[in-house]
């Protein structure tokens, strides 16, 4: 087809379908005019033929159509957009190969690093001082190129004329994890973006960890190598004609009528929660309490945005920390095939770059860029982690900010940003010696700091104690599913069971009088189970956190119900599992007291009493001898009038001793310092 054949077409064409978007585009002062590739089919079938085989020739007499309409103002430059492409366009990025090159595609993936927009040269016309004859030479380079030699056989030394800029910015595509097979590695292209696709409009819908659509066609950029020649290896790049946001929100996810229509019968079941939980995980035998915590974390709390800019999270953590070979990976791997948006990762292999973010050097474009990490790649999702006590500690801290602000900060290499992290969080971890030792603290056990297991709304204790009965019912169990694996099989289909939990989350039930009075009453009794009259420092059974966690856990049972308003059914729900995980951890076995110093400082109330104990009978002492070297023996025959063991004293002194309060000047005796 000749070229004016193909701008009479698009003129016409646009005449048609298009005259008055471009009319009030150019009114508006925009430059660009987005055109429906459904349409153009409809239109001439031969011109999409061409469009699709040398895209830049078409779109640039697509943009000489344009600029013969009589238009209300003057445009130099109008870009031509395409859209609405259809499937069979479609390569993923892992599949483009050479064949591609120059060809219009398109391809959807995850936005990993975006640079800064800079403005580059796209051509520069050169004119030859011999015969005048003016060369025209395209940019594609690093280099800045000038022409090599002109027609009539001059080498060198061509005059600069002109050059035409364009703000150019590099994206980094990343395949989206939904699109691969398990266990292969995702594939990246640069992409270039120019002209009007770096307005500020766009630049929010490209930023780093939103899922986009790009259309484009493939060019190659040759390599450079240290010598000064070039490469034999070519690099790809996708020149971009359009970049579509794709929503990748679990609340704005298609679910058709049918699907509805069950997801809305299956709430009405008055005994819904517990169908869900059976069917989160049917391969895993027990945990039923654990089950239930999990079908109501998929549901989530309510976010909350206060007058004054104060955000309370919506999102429930929790935390497992189990013997060996008690299911909790199982588990793990089944909430990330059944929640909406989750990632997986484990903690060996994850690092406080690779959850939160990174400042990396953009080598497309010089400079550094940003790349977001599981957490924000996460964000309005899951995020799952495996053997959280294998991280390092220095990582571990960067789960802080991001599970209680629920932003991720960063300053690094001149880069100042906060991004978004609203990220429910699923951990398992292992105690510290392998296995829980039934009469040692559990804080103690769990090798994780008291600040970041003070952020987990529940925390599961999994522990595998042998029992004759449980044990042959979870062995007939496990054998069974070896025999018939089928059996696992849920009622509910995983699909059908994702889409119920997206179409929940949008819920936003309000509490009732009654669900605050009921959540009122037990953090009341519970804050004032510990007040005791011997003096001493009393426990604290429960915190504001868990208070809130309550709250959380109250809304997500309403929210599985698809209800306006939370109950007090709903509160109970929430008590019963708090309650469950407090007398679990937190229990002081020697007072039969739920205290949470338990979990969130090494030292509980009870030892904090003996230590004021022991210190006061040490100061009277000192009085009794006017002496300031104390015998042991002396303070061990006091200490037992006060109900003070000798084991204990012996332990209540060495602490003292690590923390230098006290000191040995001589063997058996003590002394202040």
């Amino acid at each position: 087809m000749e070229v004016d054949e193909q701008i009479k077409l698009f003129r016409d064409f646009i005449e048609q379908n298009y005259h008055a978007q471009l009319l009030e585009a150019v009114r508006k002062g925009q430059n660009s005019l987005k055109l429906d590739f459904s349409e153009l089919i409809k239109f001439n079938t031969e011109l999409i033929e061409e469009l699709i085989e040398q895209p830049e020739d078409l779109l640039k007499a697509a943009e000489i159509a344009i600029k013969e309409f009589d238009l209300p103002k003057k445009v130099d430059k109008f870009n031509v957009r395409l859209k609405n492409l259809p499937e069979s366009l479609r390569v993923n990025i892992s599949e483009i190969r050479s064949k591609h090159l120059g060809k219009f595609i398109w391809t959807e993936g995850i936005i990993r690093q975006k640079s800064d927009v800079r403005p580059h040269v796209t051509a520069a016309k050169f004119e030859c001082p011999s015969c005048g004859n003016v060369l025209n030479v395209l940019q594609l380079d690093k280099k800045f190129k000038e022409p090599s030699r002109c027609s009539c056989g001059r080498k060198g030394k061509f005059i600069e004329r002109s050059k035409e800029l364009i703000d150019g910015q590099g994206l980094v595509l990343e395949e989206s994890p939904d699109d691969l097979d398990g266990g292969s590695q995702p594939k990246r292209i640069n992409v270039f973006l120019k002209g009007d696709l770096v307005s500020p409009i766009s630049e929010r819908r490209s930023s780093p960890g939103t899922k986009a659509k790009l259309f484009g066609w493939i060019s190659e950029v040759p390599i450079n190598l240290r010598t000064g020649g070039r490469s034999i290896k070519y690099d790809l790049i996708l020149e971009a004609n359009n970049v579509e946001a794709s929503s990748d929100d679990p609340s704005e996810m298609k679910i058709t009528t049918e699907e509805e229509r069950k997801i809305k019968e299956l709430a009405k079941n008055p005994n819904v929660l517990n169908i869900i939980a059976n069917n989160i995980a049917p391969s895993i035998y027990g945990h039923d309490k654990i089950k239930i915590a999990l079908a109501l974390q998929l549901a989530g709390g309510c976010r909350k945005e206060r007058p004054d800019g104060v955000v309370t999270r919506g999102d429930m953590h929790i935390l497992m920390i189990g013997d060996p070979g008690s299911g909790k990976s199982q588990l793990l791997k089944r909430i990330s095939k059944v929640a909406p948006k989750a990632r997986f990762t484990s903690g060996k292999g994850a690092s406080a770059a690779g959850l939160t973010a990174s400042v990396v050097k953009d080598e497309f474009l010089g400079g550094w860029s940003l790349e977001a990490g599981t957490l924000v790649l996460a964000n309005k999702g899951f995020a799952i982690i495996d053997e959280l006590d294998k991280m390092t500690k220095e990582d571990r801290s960067s789960l802080h900010e991001a599970m209680e602000q629920q932003t991720v900060s960063i300053s690094k290499a001149n880069i100042q940003a906060t991004l978004k992290c609203e990220t429910t969080l699923l951990a398992a971890a292992n105690p510290k010696f392998g296995r829980f030792d039934p009469y040692d603290l559990v804080a103690n056990q769990i090798n994780l700091p008291p600040t970041l297991i003070n952020r987990f709304d529940l925390i599961f204790p999994v522990k595998d104690l042998p029992s004759r009965e449980k044990d042959e019912r979870t062995a007939a169990f496990i054998l069974s599913l070896h025999q018939k694996p089928e059996r696992a099989a849920s009622e509910i289909d995983s699909d059908l069971l994702r889409k119920f939990f997206m179409y929940v989350r949008r819920g936003n039930p309000k509490l009732s009088d009654g669900a605050i009075e009921e959540i009122k009453q037990y953090y009341i009794t519970m804050r004032n189970m510990g007040s005791n009259e011997e003096g001493g420092i009393t426990s604290i059974p429960i915190t504001a956190r868990q208070l809130e966690a309550l709250v959380r856990l109250a809304e997500a049972a309403a929210k599985i119900r698809l209800a306006k308003t939370v109950t007090k059914k709903d509160a109970q729900k929430g008590i019963e599992l708090v309650d469950y995980s407090l007398n679990q951890i937190a229990k002081d076995k020697e007072t039969g007291k739920i205290d949470i110093d338990r979990i969130s400082s090494r030292i509980t109330a009870s030892q904090r009493s003996q230590i004021s104990v022991v210190k006061e009978l040490i100061h009277s002492l000192e009085k009794e001898l006017g002496e300031k070297i104390l015998p042991v023996e002396q303070l061990a025959e006091i200490a037992k009038n006060k109900n003070v063991s000798q084991e204990q004293l012996d332990e209540v002194l060495s602490k003292l001793r690590r923390t230098g309060d006290i000191f040995e000047p001589k063997r058996g005796f003590i002394q202040r310092l």
